[in-house]
């Protein structure tokens, strides 16, 4: 009999200590997986900058015998999801507006912000994104001949390429706005192709004496009615990690 309770104290003893015993193990377990759950969520991605070419202007200049463009872009992986934009070019357009035909020539700089909205699985650095820039022109313009408005047809001046307005106007400038909508896709290694939309609001700009600016390097036509614009960009860029 005096076995018999010695068994029984023990049993009592051990028994929830055993059971206190596994659910601490638990109670660690979980908080081990909180832990490693909030790592994950706090690592960043290395940062990145990416460089390369716009490729449809060069397309462009093939095409239209009457321009040239060049434009290079880059961004820097910030946060996450976050990047720094920037792109630069050069631009040359000759075009015949209602009755004037002048070239526009000047250099723009866009700078700005992508988010990236696509989930990637692991190992992808694809980007669906959208964005925002504030862009800048430094242009001339040149009229080359112009026809003036006559009333009396009966003494037509025809078109006229010489004379005081058949002049350079330079040190022009413009200002916008612009919301961008694009994606960037990893080819093979590093490299990337890459399609954006663009549209373009003009906030303010330097306006020749003897005309309007009918064309803006960087943001492409503009008339007296509409301060609106809109583009595109075909890219090819390579990709750099770096550790900060």
């Amino acid at each position: 009999m005096k076995q018999v309770h010695i068994w029984l104290f023990i049993i009592n003893f051990f028994i929830p200590l055993t059971w206190s015993n596994s659910q601490e193990v638990k109670e660690e377990r979980k908080d081990d997986k909180v832990i490693d759950t909030l790592i994950k969520k706090m690592e960043k991605k290395p940062h990145t900058i990416r460089f390369g070419i716009d490729l449809s202007k060069p397309v462009m200049a093939q095409i239209d015998k009457d321009y040239f463009g060049l434009e290079l872009v880059g961004d820097i992986r910030l946060f996450s999801e976050f990047y720094g934009a920037m792109e630069i070019g050069n631009e040359k357009k000759t075009q015949q507006s209602e009755r004037i035909n002048f070239t526009t020539t000047g250099t723009y700089l866009k700078l700005g912000f992508d988010y990236n909205m696509y989930k990637n699985w692991k190992g992808m650095n694809n980007a669906i994104y959208l964005g925002m820039r504030i862009g800048n022109s430094f242009h001339k313009q040149q009229v080359n001949e112009y026809e003036p408005y006559q009333i009396d047809h009966y003494w037509n001046t025809g078109v006229i390429k010489h004379g005081p307005e058949i002049r350079e106007q330079d040190a022009l400038s413009a200002r916008w706005v612009e919301v961008v909508a694009g994606i960037k896709v990893e080819m093979i290694n590093n490299i990337y192709m890459g399609l954006s939309l663009r549209l373009n609001r003009l906030m303010s700009d330097t306006s020749p004496s003897n005309f309007d600016n009918l064309y803006i390097p960087g943001f492409n036509k503009k008339t007296d009615e509409n301060v609106w614009g809109a583009g595109f960009n075909y890219t090819l860029t390579y990709a750099i990690p770096i550790k900060l």
